[in-house]
């Protein structure tokens, strides 16, 4: 049934007035005064306009993302020769104060100094993992052992360890446990860190032994001290060398008391020489292995 609108529910309630009020008159012929309709006011049009939703906001990419670390150089004063050291800090070290890094210590060979190890290209193969997604961001710490023939050369190891570390976990925002922090040499840098990982292998959680100069007569020394560490404690291990290197047969024997003593290792037996040419073909490589435990962990 159709619906009638108000005007016309109006009009009709008032014909009806008018028939009932004519049949209930005494005097056919009064004529009753002509009623008056007023109609209703239009109904009023209400538009409703909703409220514009605000777009989902998305974040500004830091532009720093794409560009390339930072090599910084620095000094420790109050050590006696000063110890000089250079840092590479990852790309947006700067843009992201609140975030820690894990650090990489990476130590020189002999007559050489803090920067073989850039030069060998180490912050652009860092830049490269990093800004691939390979790995998260992460510091490296270049020590000077510049020293080594005079008398405080002796005493880099003792520099490394009292001021080293932890001026850089005061003054950077590196990760200052065990797990997140590693050390690395190659050459006479790679017998440094066999000798001061095995002492303080509380300190490093991982190391790193590129063609490292180590004596024979030096594997008793070393045999007990990897004795000394429970195995649970055993930092990981990478050991390295060229099938031409001149040490190659001190790293023989030393790989050979590794294997006497069961410390797990990879050891990598490369084609090349005891040679930067040698180390700079293989620096991703190293990279990819310090930085694999720090990417294997869950994250929060």
């Amino acid at each position: 049934m159709r619906r009638m609108s108000t005007r016309q529910a109006i009009i009709h309630t008032t014909l009806l007035s008018l028939l009932f009020g004519l049949s209930a008159c005494s005097t056919p012929t009064d004529i009753p005064a002509a009623a008056t309709v007023t109609s209703p006011p239009p109904t009023a049009t209400v538009t409703f306009t909703p409220s514009p939703v605000p777009p989902t906001a998305t974040p500004t990419p830091l532009g720093c993302l794409t560009q390339p670390g930072t090599v910084e150089e620095n000094e420790i004063s109050v050590t006696n020769p000063p110890q000089k050291f250079l840092i590479y800090l990852p790309p947006c070290y700067t843009q992201l104060p609140d975030q820690r890094y894990p650090v990489l210590y990476l130590l020189h060979g002999q007559t050489f100094t803090q920067d073989q190890w850039v030069r060998l290209g180490i912050p652009q193969a860092a830049d490269r993992i990093i800004h691939s997604g390979t790995s998260i961001p992460f510091i490296v710490v270049f020590p000077d052992d510049r020293y080594w023939n005079l008398q405080g050369g002796a005493g880099f190891g003792d520099r490394l360890i009292n001021n080293v570390l932890p001026y850089s976990d005061e003054n950077y925002r590196t990760i200052a446990d065990r797990d997140h922090r590693s050390l690395g040499g190659l050459s006479r840098g790679g017998g440094w860190t066999i000798k001061l990982g095995f002492e303080r292998p509380d300190l490093f959680g991982s190391l790193g032994l590129h063609s490292p100069a180590v004596f024979k007569d030096s594997a008793p020394v070393v045999e007990r001290m990897i004795r000394n560490i429970p195995e649970a404690s055993r930092p990981r291990l990478w050991l390295d060398v060229g099938d031409a290197d001149r040490e190659l047969a001190s790293v023989l024997v030393f790989e050979e008391v590794l294997v006497r003593n069961d410390y797990f290792h990879e050891f990598h037996f490369y084609a090349g020489d005891h040679s930067e040419t040698y180390w700079a073909a293989h620096v991703d490589e190293y990279l990819l292995w310090y930085v694999e435990v720090w990417n294997d962990e869950p994250i929060e």
